[in-house]
């Protein structure tokens, strides 16, 4: 029973540029989240896709078992994780895997721990993903807008707005760092979220990099880790 890591690095970041393989305390972060993966020894190969050739020089040189072509169409702003993984498993064209985690490659705070519980988890569950979540840091229900030059408060529902925040339920949010699922589950879903169970984590291990303000904040936190 073979097992995969997929990592999905595309080229055009646009909110962080080069976000996939920039510089994160002396390694690049391609190469941290890869040898956070290799380090589990969960995985019997480690795939790259991408359509950077920068990228995938670098994953080269990094040492991933498998790189592989992504076209341009599955590497806009529109192209979903899913259809990703799905082109990425089709080309691989190996079936005697059972097992795929896909595993975002801007993932400084990846824990291996994570990768193995949600593993064992995963393999009692038929035709589910599990990936890990973390708790809003506030209830959405006293949501906000900013309104005018002079920026005026405007709750979104001014009946909560003099509400104690343990009036309301826990909500989260997908802490952006790998999902599981088996190759069948992967092949016939249409959607990961709509066909998940969820594995929480803690706040403080939680930083989904998509602008300069997250990668600030991951590096604040790595370094909190590290102490």
């Amino acid at each position: 029973m073979k097992i995969l890591a997929i990592v999905p690095a595309r080229g055009g970041s646009k909110r962080l540029k080069n976000k996939n393989i920039k510089n994160f305390f002396g390694k690049s972060i391609l190469k941290r989240t890869h040898d956070i993966i290799k380090n589990s020894r969960l995985f019997d190969e480690i795939i790259l896709t991408s359509d950077s050739n920068k990228i995938k020089n670098l994953g080269k040189k990094i040492g991933f078992d498998v790189i592989l072509n992504r076209s341009k169409k599955l590497s806009n702003n529109k192209a979903t994780t899913i259809a990703v993984i799905k082109d990425a498993i089709s080309k691989h064209n190996n079936e005697e895997f059972k097992y795929v985690c896909c595993i975002y490659p801007c993932n400084p705070l990846l824990n291996s721990g994570d990768l193995k519980k949600t593993l064992n988890k995963i393999k009692k569950i038929k035709n589910k993903f599990i990936f890990p979540i973390c708790e809003y840091p506030h209830p959405l229900e006293r949501a906000f807008h900013i309104v005018g030059k002079k920026k005026y408060v405007s709750f979104v529902n001014k009946n909560n707005a003099n509400k104690n925040t343990q009036t309301f339920k826990k909500t989260y949010h997908d802490a952006g760092q790998f999902y599981w699922g088996d190759r069948t589950t992967w092949l016939k879903s249409k959607s990961i979220h709509n066909n998940s169970i969820g594995y929480e984590i803690p706040k403080y291990r939680v930083a989904d990099v998509d602008d300069y303000q997250d990668w600030i904040k991951a590096t604040i936190i790595f370094k909190g880790l590290k102490k």
